[in-house]
């Protein structure tokens, strides 16, 4: 009875309250009409209250996310389905889901008429812009009476996951020569004569050592051509992230980070996609994700991928540091905040030449929302990373994903890779 009458409302209490007063003054005043209207008065809200308690427990419902994973920045919708399993009937349902800020305005049902045997289904629409794991719930119901005196709120659905993954972007092309040995798009490959092995062969860059000089292909082409010592192809495409909480600027969707985590996940995928297979890392070596290429179930393998950046949270280190070749081998995509030139020239230094190595260079300054011009540290950064053979892109606020890939195949497929035979 006591947990019945703490579902009273305002209206229901003031009731009761008049009716005991009423029957106070039914027996000082010996009125015994006056004593049947305070027992009436007295016994509704505590006639409505312990119908309501018996009837709040017959009602269920289930909740829906479609779909349970969703891009950030696009629509998704939750759907709901209430119904009420015994005879007693229901009253009036205001319905609230919890829903975070990030998703959206938290929705509110109102059901006058809940059928029995019967569900009523109701649906609303969320919108995440930040990616990351949401909670949606719980789902609470209030009861009411018609005369709205009395009211219980009740749990009926805990919470449900909602996985929000970085937005991917389509892409076009590939960089030149991608995926053919080694991965250096310079290399040329001669026969070099009769009963000779195949050398590869590129253009003398300053700092390579002049014992590797092949003076045969020099001589057929009026240019230093140096030797590239082969290494095991070991295939596919390792992409670097850099995800420091320190190289990055702007908060929220339009931040530098969010922008670089969705062009990995969409080189990530189209290089998947076009047959390669795909090592994901962070700026210190760590792998986020090891993707074949047309081997297993392809949604699978990109669901991999993109969870590995929906959950991933900005690094507490300050300062780039490698200490080995984060591709080991392999051809290099590197997607950088701001770093320093130390680090441009150690990322360089475990790098060989031989190996393709390209890099997006954010001007994460410019993504503060102040716009300007670029910055003159990011430039430097480019110029050192092109001098020992890099091919570099700069990304600002202004730039499209498809822009930014575009260029960076261009960067490559002037220098593709030549077969032949001549003498």
């Amino acid at each position: 009875m006591l947990r019945s009458l703490s579902g009273l409302t305002t209206r229901g209490r003031c009731l009761l309250a008049a009716g005991a007063a009423a029957a106070v003054c039914a027996v000082v005043l010996n009125e015994r009409d006056l004593l049947r209207v305070a027992v009436f008065v007295v016994g509704l809200p505590l006639l409505v209250a312990v119908f309501l308690a018996a009837a709040r427990v017959r009602i269920g419902a289930s909740r829906k996310l479609l779909p349970d994973r969703i891009a950030a920045g696009t629509t998704g919708e939750v759907e709901l389905a209430l119904w009420r399993n015994g005879k007693l009937p229901a009253g009036e349902v205001l319905l609230e889901d919890g829903v975070p800020y990030a998703l959206g305005s938290r929705p509110r049902f109102v059901v006058e008429r809940l059928p029995a045997g019967r569900a009523v289904a109701l649906r609303y629409p969320i919108q995440p812009m930040l990616r990351g794991i949401q909670q949606v719930g719980p789902l609470r119901a209030t009861l009411t009476d018609p005369f709205g005196l009395c009211e219980f709120d009740r749990e009926l659905i805990g919470h449900s996951r909602l996985v929000v993954v970085p937005r991917v972007v389509e892409l076009w092309g590939l960089p030149g020569g991608a995926g053919l040995g080694a991965g250096d798009d310079g290399s040329v490959r001669l026969h070099t004569g009769q009963g000779e092995t195949d050398v590869i062969v590129r253009q003398y860059r300053q700092g390579d050592d002049l014992r590797k000089v092949h003076w045969r292909s020099t001589a057929r082409r009026d240019e230093i051509m140096v030797r590239v010592e082969e290494r095991p192809w070991r295939g596919g495409t390792t992409v670097l992230l850099d995800h420091r909480a320190a190289a990055h600027h702007g908060t929220g969707a339009a931040a530098s980070l969010e922008w670089a985590i969705s062009f990995a996940a969409s080189v990530c995928l189209h290089m998947r996609r076009a047959g390669h297979r795909i090592r994901l890392v962070t700026e210190h070596g760590k792998v986020l994700a090891d993707a074949p290429g047309h081997e297993g179930d392809s949604s699978t393998i990109d669901n991999v991928v993109l969870d590995a950046l929906a959950v991933l949270q900005p690094a507490h280190q300050r300062d780039l540091t490698t200490g080995h070749d984060p591709a080991e081998g392999q051809e290099l995509i590197a997607i950088l905040g701001t770093v320093s030139n130390e680090a441009v020239s150690e990322l360089a230094r475990f790098r060989p030449r031989s190996s393709r190595s390209l890099a997006v260079l954010l001007d994460t300054p410019t993504f503060t929302g102040t716009g300007g011009e670029r910055t003159p540290a990011t430039e430097e950064s480019a110029a050192l990373l092109r001098a020992a053979g890099w091919g570099v892109v700069i990304a600002d606020p202004t730039s499209t994903m498809p822009q930014v890939w575009a260029e960076l195949c261009r960067t490559t497929a002037g220098r593709g890779v030549l077969l032949g035979g001549g003498r």
